[in-house]
């Protein structure tokens, strides 16, 4: 018997909502965002939001964070010119990575049209060794909301 799926969380559930233009080459054959671009808005919110919630650009940092896992479900279809958020959550900070849970909302929609995760293992730039999270990536993962887990 398959398990009931998970109720999935709604724009309230999240103090950050990172706002995203689509883009007429985001629709696909069937007239719809397609799949992969979903993927991209979640790289675009989670680096974007650290880089403006630290105030640095994280890509100078000596650790830097590698996506290890993404994964996305999707919910309901958007398409061009559609206006979206994207809604940035904390699931899970360990010592070397962070798991986020992410959402779309499209044109003010308080459900998600999807739902997906992503991991970050930070490593030394140089040598790709896992390090600690950087203190100053911490501090600004407190302001989010815990989501799911």
């Amino acid at each position: 018997m398959a398990e009931p799926a998970e109720t999935p969380p709604g724009r309230a559930d999240f103090t950050v909502l990172w706002p995203i233009t689509t883009r007429w080459s985001d629709n696909d054959v069937y007239g719809h965002i397609n799949n992969v671009v979903h993927y991209s808005w979640f790289d675009t919110a989670v680096n974007g939001w650290l880089m403006r919630a630290t105030g640095a650009d994280i890509r100078e940092f000596p650790e830097i964070g590698l996506v290890v896992e993404t994964n996305c479900r999707y919910l309901a279809e958007l398409g061009f010119p559609d206006d979206v958020e994207v809604g940035v959550g904390l699931e899970r900070l360990g010592n070397s990575s962070v798991v986020y849970r992410l959402a779309v909302f499209g044109n003010g929609a308080a459900e998600p049209a999807s739902v997906g995760r992503f991991v970050h293992v930070y490593v030394d730039r140089e040598t790709r060794r896992p390090v600690r999270v950087p203190e100053r990536i911490r501090k600004v993962l407190a302001d989010l909301e815990v989501v799911g887990g």
